[in-house]
């Protein structure tokens, strides 16, 4: 009995202890956690960017960089441009294998009628509906263009 006694304090003691340090973890401030500083949003950008906020080996980098830059001449960016049409682009090659059909809008005028299993009055409206219910595409080397 009284074994039992003294195993049943140590089991309390143990809970209770258990539960106060679990509680004395939870009893961090906010400040504490996150401490407030005198850096800005940008400054913090900065930071995680380029490694550290305003260093002399960062700005070296940054200034080997604009050396480098050279802008284009308007001489190659007119030839870019006229390359463009010939360039292959996953856009371009669907385009121009697989020419979409038309498919007309319908126009349709429903005129006044009675509607549903206790009859109620439904004013005459237009409504337009495409004629094919889905997007038909021609087969490559298909005609799509009126003859």
């Amino acid at each position: 009995m009284f074994l039992h006694t003294l195993t049943d304090r140590r089991l309390q003691a143990c809970a209770w202890l258990t539960i106060a340090l679990l509680a004395s973890g939870c009893s961090t401030s906010k400040d504490e956690m996150l401490p407030h500083g005198d850096a800005t949003m940008m400054d913090v950008w900065d930071q995680g960017t380029t490694g550290s906020a305003g260093s002399a080996s960062s700005r070296l980098l940054l200034d080997a960089r604009q050396t480098l830059r050279r802008p284009l001449d308007p001489q190659q960016t007119a030839m870019r441009n006229d390359n463009a049409a010939f360039t292959r682009t996953a856009q371009n090659e669907i385009y121009s294998q697989f020419k979409r059909l038309p498919n007309p809008d319908l126009v349709m005028y429903v005129y006044p009628h009675l509607a549903g299993t206790d009859p109620a009055p439904v004013p005459g409206y237009t409504t337009v509906f495409p004629f094919y219910q889905r997007v038909q595409y021609a087969m490559p080397g298909e005609r799509t263009e009126d003859y």
